[in-house]
């Protein structure tokens, strides 16, 4: 007997990945009620492109992919595409920084490192985290010649102003150091989330940039689709979230740091100026 997938059922897949199913678990769901494997993968995969190519439209950051380019154009230099996917939105990029621009980062830095704080959503302030071990600082936008370069080419690669981006903060792993699995945007159900937004709107896009290369560990994990950047001098790792909801598939964190020591450069980016 042939099997029919509905609008009802398209309707009822999409509803599911809204909602932060993994798709595994979709696909369990519907062969647990009957449907056959082929005939469920097809229709998960189907609508799932559909359903993201009708995202794609959403105004955020990122890069032009158009033609599946191997480099991009940042005015200053080629920046390299080495790994893209779609859900979620993320690409690996190479040769973004230069091994001087990186040193340059991490010096300047040195000498203001604190112990790294988080946000705090239920009253807009910051807190000490358990969860994240490392020690940080924020550049201000545009302070020093260095720190203005890197967020113009930023801006210019993903396509996004460079006022709507929050200042260059730097981050500082140590052995054992790590920053457990999280999202990066402000949970809209806290309390302290409407005062955060006030300056800029939601976070829409991150983007990590190594600066150097421990020798074991600290890697980027991003635990829904088992995925893992190794930290490499120059290169970064960019995602963006359309909204403020796990279906997103943006769970990501530091894996701890083995061997050696970790210094990345991380730039959140805003719906709108951030001041």
């Amino acid at each position: 007997m042939t099997q029919t997938v509905t609008p009802e059922l398209r309707q009822w897949i999409i509803e599911q990945a809204t909602a932060g199913f993994a798709p595994d678990a979709v696909l369990k769901a519907m062969i647990d009620v009957g449907w056959e494997a082929s005939v469920a993968t097809a229709a998960l995969e189907q609508t799932m492109e559909a359903h993201l190519a009708g995202l794609a439209t959403t105004p955020l950051p990122r890069p032009d992919l158009t033609g599946a380019p191997r480099t991009i154009d940042v005015g200053d230099r080629q920046v390299e595409v080495v790994v893209s996917m779609r859900q979620p939105e993320l690409v690996v990029f190479g040769n973004l920084l230069s091994a001087h621009e990186c040193e340059a980062l991490i010096e300047a830095a040195r000498p203001r490192m604190s112990r790294s704080l988080t946000v705090q959503t239920t009253t807009g302030g910051e807190e000490l985290n358990p969860d994240r071990t490392s020690d940080g600082m924020f550049f201000r936008r545009g302070e020093n010649e260095v720190v203005a370069r890197v967020e113009a080419r930023i801006a210019r690669l993903l396509q996004w102003p460079v006022e709507n981006g929050e200042g260059l903060q730097i981050l500082h792993y140590r052995p054992g150091a790590e920053y457990k699995p999280h999202y990066d945007y402000f949970d809209p159900k806290e309390p302290g989330t409407a005062n955060i937004v006030r300056r800029g709107g939601q976070r829409v896009a991150t983007l990590v940039i190594y600066l150097n290369e421990p020798l074991r560990g600290g890697g980027t994990t991003f635990p829904d689709v088992g995925l893992e950047v190794a930290p490499k001098r120059g290169q970064a790792v960019f995602f963006a979230y359309d909204r403020p909801h796990p279906a997103t598939r943006t769970l990501h964190g530091g894996a701890p740091v083995i061997e050696g020591e970790k210094w990345v450069a991380t730039k959140w980016l805003r719906e709108r100026e951030f001041t």
